[in-house]
């Protein structure tokens, strides 16, 4: 069964605040030292006539992302003073957890921080397709990334690792076409009942999860378009990839696998990857359901 996917141009905006009713929206971003972009996609998600609410997590930024946030409309919290009983390190995971944790609405979508093209149809895309289905419970957003050679294609760690063992491991998902894709949503008592990786398996956690908790029936995909973000640098992705290949691994059971390793790199300093993660919400006696 394919997951089902969702043109953004299918959606309309006027029809989706009428369908909207008493339902409400947060957009979440995580950010770490995205001050320069950080603001102006605020701004930009505050004004959509769909959304409740803006959080950004600031995640150990130094800055001044959080106060640039603020200034444009979010309510910020700050990732070392979200839940502390359970860590308050950095990390894309984490700061994910803690932005469900903190935010109010009964869909949450995530928005990256970083986006150099941010536009009104992404939250619309996000966000309608759980106001038109009640049976959708997750999406991810997929798109064409300029420059990378490929019009659908993910960035190199998807294409490389995370797809590929989709493909061996999860086959049901095969089809999902960027796993790992920044922009995503979820119903609320959803995500509340998801653990969430740390770091940056937490992506491909949650997909595998989510269809799960889900089945392949409340899964759907929704094109968002073209999109643009800084590319990170070749030599930061074998922690990544790392963190991606040990969080499939140990959804498909295999639990001979150690929480800590570390990347020998040649005329790289050695990389240390820790896996771990945040338990779902509904488990956490700290956490008041807003």
């Amino acid at each position: 069964m394919p997951i089902r996917r969702i043109d953004h141009r299918d959606l309309d905006v006027v029809a989706l605040t009428e369908a909207k009713g008493r339902r409400t929206t947060s957009v979440c971003l995580p950010a770490r030292n995205e001050a320069g972009t950080v603001g102006e996609i605020v701004t930009r998600i505050a004004e959509h006539p769909l959304v409740d609410e803006v959080v950004v997590v600031d995640d150990h930024s130094d800055d001044g992302t959080g106060d640039v946030a603020t200034a444009a409309g979010a309510r910020v919290v700050r990732a070392a003073e979200v839940l502390t009983a359970y860590g308050d390190g950095p990390g894309k995971g984490q700061a994910l957890w803690k932005a469900v944790a903190s935010s109010t609405g009964d869909v949450v979508a995530f928005c990256d921080a970083d986006l150099w093209d941010f536009q009104p149809h992404f939250v619309t895309g996000l966000l309608g397709p759980f106001l038109l289905d009640e049976s959708l419970g997750f999406l991810k957003a997929y798109y064409e990334r300029p420059g990378d050679g490929s019009p659908r294609g993910g960035g190199r760690v998807t294409e490389l690792v995370a797809r590929p063992v989709l493909h061996l491991l999860f086959p049901h998902l095969a089809d999902m076409v960027q796993p790992l894709a920044g922009e995503f949503a979820a119903r609320r008592d959803v995500f509340e009942r998801l653990p969430f990786v740390e770091g940056y398996g937490v992506d491909i956690g949650l997909v595998i999860d989510a269809a799960e908790l889900c089945g392949l029936d409340g899964l759907a995909q929704v094109d968002l378009g073209v999109r643009t973000h800084r590319n990170r640098p070749l030599e930061d992705l074998g922690p990544m990839a790392t963190i991606v290949l040990m969080t499939a691994l140990r959804r498909a059971g295999v639990d001979r696998l150690p929480d800590d390793v570390v990347l020998g790199r040649i005329d790289l300093p050695p990389a240390p990857v820790h896996w771990g993660e945040r338990p779902p919400l509904v488990d956490v006696a700290e956490y008041s359901r807003h």
